[in-house]
């Protein structure tokens, strides 16, 4: 019989997962990924292998409603039946928020859910639903361990300055910190970007999804990025407003146009690209989109990372690599384009004919600044950290 460990990343109203073997010297491999989607009203799951072939799916009805307990034990007991002599002996959990304690990953016991509990308030778009999956595993398989993979470790190396907000003390004690958050994506891209420019010190990483962050790494350490306290300050994202004046939300609230819970509402559901455009927060919709307001939203976008880039630039003391990574990384051949041309004043010359074939190089071969494209696996790195935690 052969192990598994299951990687979860627990939603709202969804459960993702992927399961790997290991045993073998290397990278766990994939043994197949799926979701249940839709928890509360009409739950849907499905499941493809390792090369994307559908495996299996199944409904539970409309208005049948299901709770992250249920999900991850149909998850376990179908990977158990349906994957010919495979038992799942642990789990790992991405969860957004790691607080002061955790610097790296950790294993869960009740003491890390109460603790991770306790920074809900801090990011209440991810962090309640994290922990639930957590904390529902550990109800449902109380013997097998697990370990959380936290967003904020990997800019614990920040310098203090630029972690630190200028507020008081007791303020800043209470947690207002700059946390930064994508570090899971950020620590797999650190480690793929000496296979290729092994020569590369100073490097941003722009990853563009749904979500949308830079980050500014010397050595492979991250130095600093754009999301700050929550999920929600840096580059306008898909329905996030990314930067807003202080002010602005005061005024907001002072004229009674909003109160705390549809202000937190519309920056994170009704803001960014979608805000902008009035059209749709999806970057491939706004591409094909001949309305003026879509061609001003992905410019805001644009502009907003040309701005942070020139900065990072400069606390880097210049640039020798720019990575594109994610959804609209990876996939947005136009958006890739904008950036590197407002970018020449770097360094940067882009391949228009690399850059249209996806990369990975899609820089010319004697621009000073070499630009990548190269795919992100978040899932794969907390595997491997679920699997060398539990080894130790």
């Amino acid at each position: 019989m052969s192990e598994a460990i299951v990687v979860f990343n627990a939603g709202s109203t969804s459960l993702k997962f992927g399961a790997y073997g290991f045993g073998a010297a290397g990278p766990p491999p994939l043994l197949c990924r799926g979701r249940i989607d839709s928890l509360h009203d009409n739950p849907h799951f499905v499941v493809k292998d390792a090369a994307g072939k559908p495996l299996n799916a199944h409904d539970w009805g409309d208005g049948h409603a299901i709770d992250h307990r249920t999900a991850l034990h149909f998850v376990i007991t179908w990977l158990e039946a349906n994957l010919d002599g495979v038992k799942v002996v642990a789990a790992g959990h991405r969860i957004l928020l790691g607080g002061t304690r955790f610097e790296a990953p950790a294993l869960i016991n009740s003491k890390v859910l109460d603790y991770l509990d306790s920074l809900v308030a801090m990011e209440p778009s991810h962090q309640p639903f994290n922990v639930a999956g957590a904390r529902a595993f550990a109800d449902a398989f109380p013997g097998l361990p697990q370990v959380a993979c936290f967003d904020t470790s990997f800019h614990r190396t920040m310098p203090t300055v630029a972690q630190t907000y200028a507020l008081p003390k007791d303020v800043r004690d209470a947690g207002v910190r700059h946390w930064g958050y994508h570090g899971i994506s950020y620590e797999y891209i650190s480690r793929q970007i000496p296979k290729f420019a092994p020569s590369a010190r100073r490097v941003i990483a722009a990853h563009l999804g749904g979500g949308a962050s830079l980050c500014a790494m010397l050595d492979g350490k991250s130095v600093d990025t754009t999301m700050g306290f929550a999920a929600l300050s840096g580059l306008p994202m898909a329905t996030r407003s990314g930067d807003v004046p202080p002010g602005a939300l005061f005024y907001l609230l002072r004229s009674k146009l909003f109160d705390d819970a549809s202000l937190e509402t519309m920056l994170y559901e009704r803001s960014g690209l979608l805000g902008l455009s009035g059209v749709s927060g999806d970057m491939k919709v706004l591409q094909e989109s001949a309305d003026p307001r879509a061609v001003a939203a992905i410019d805001s976008f644009v502009y907003a990372m040309t701005k942070y880039v020139g900065a990072y630039a400069a606390v880097l003391g210049g640039l020798d690599a720019l990575v594109f990574t994610a959804g609209i990384g990876e996939n947005s051949a136009p958006v890739r384009a904008a950036l590197c041309r407002k970018l020449a004043g770097l360094g940067v010359a882009l391949d228009d004919q690399t850059n249209a074939a996806g990369g990975p190089r899609i820089s010319t071969p004697d621009s000073r600044v070499s630009v990548w494209v190269i795919p992100t696996n978040e899932e794969l790195l907390i595997a491997q950290h679920t699997l060398a935690l539990i080894r130790r």
